[in-house]
């Protein structure tokens, strides 16, 4: 298949799994669903392609199988730590705030968007996949999956460790600052990162590549100024001394021994 023709095949099928996802919200009543759908999203596309694609077998798979092991993580971890609960303190501040709009206004701002930096994310993953070059791994593929399988790590290690935090009663109102927590205020949200950064290392190994860097600037840019550490700290930590103590003494996202006072 074209190539270009495979890359708006996987953009039209994304929206549209987002805007499926849009319609249930409305349903439920909870806009959070996106959320829930982001890990599924990657993993759409990068089967996908792995049936339109006629890049080398191995990479095609290999690639597919990452995404689908980091989405699936991701998509549990969202669905179990969300049950039973609400709608996210962002998207019901939105609702407050447009009203009768809020279910066109959430259509774009929250499903439709996310679908687009999905597939933007996702250029690496799609690249790896059609390009038929180099046809055997290579060393920059075995180095790639280290760093992805350090971020998959990280990422699960610290998600697992604040879960924990946060059901022992005693912890009710307290900053998580131990085990990763201690070294980086968003350990997630770093490992995150490494896992695209190392699909990236892998793609570095294919001809022209190198222009899917995009993909972990996008990723990284969006974690630490848009929806991940800035949104965080901006909106749920602003008036906690506690937090505003452990910013002081603790790196936001690359992880480093914390500071003395």
């Amino acid at each position: 298949m074209d190539s270009v023709i495979l890359f708006a095949v996987n953009l039209a099928a994304v929206a549209g799994f987002m805007t499926a996802g849009w319609a249930i919200s409305l349903v439920r009543k909870n806009a959070a669903i996106a959320d829930l759908l982001w890990g599924l999203g990657f993993v759409l596309v990068a089967w996908l392609t792995f049936f339109q694609a006629d890049g080398f077998f191995q990479r095609k798979l290999m690639l597919a199988l990452l995404v689908t092991i980091w989405g699936m993580r991701l998509f549990v971890h969202i669905a179990t730590r969300s049950r039973g609960k609400g709608e996210d303190p962002r998207y019901a501040a939105w609702r407050a705030k447009y009203r009768q709009k809020f279910w066109l206004v959430s259509l774009y701002r929250v499903f439709l968007v996310q679908a687009l930096f999905l597939w933007v994310i996702a250029l690496g993953v799609q690249y790896g996949q059609v390009a038929t070059q180099p046809a055997r791994l290579t060393w920059l593929d075995a180095a790639g999956l280290l760093i992805w399988f350090a971020g998959l790590v990280i990422e699960s290690m610290a998600d697992w460790q604040l879960r924990r935090f946060l059901a022992a009663p005693e912890n009710r109102g307290r900053v998580m600052d131990q085990g990763l927590w201690r070294y980086s205020r968003h350990p997630n949200y770093f490992g995150e990162t490494l896992v695209w950064w190392g699909i990236f290392v892998m793609v570095l190994s294919t001809p022209l590549g190198f222009l899917t860097i995009v993909s972990p600037l996008v990723i990284t840019y969006t974690l630490l100024r848009l929806t991940g550490v800035s949104l965080m700290e901006e909106t749920e930590f602003s008036d906690n001394p506690e937090y505003q103590a452990y910013i002081r003494r603790t790196n936001a996202f690359l992880p480093w021994f914390p500071r003395r006072r």
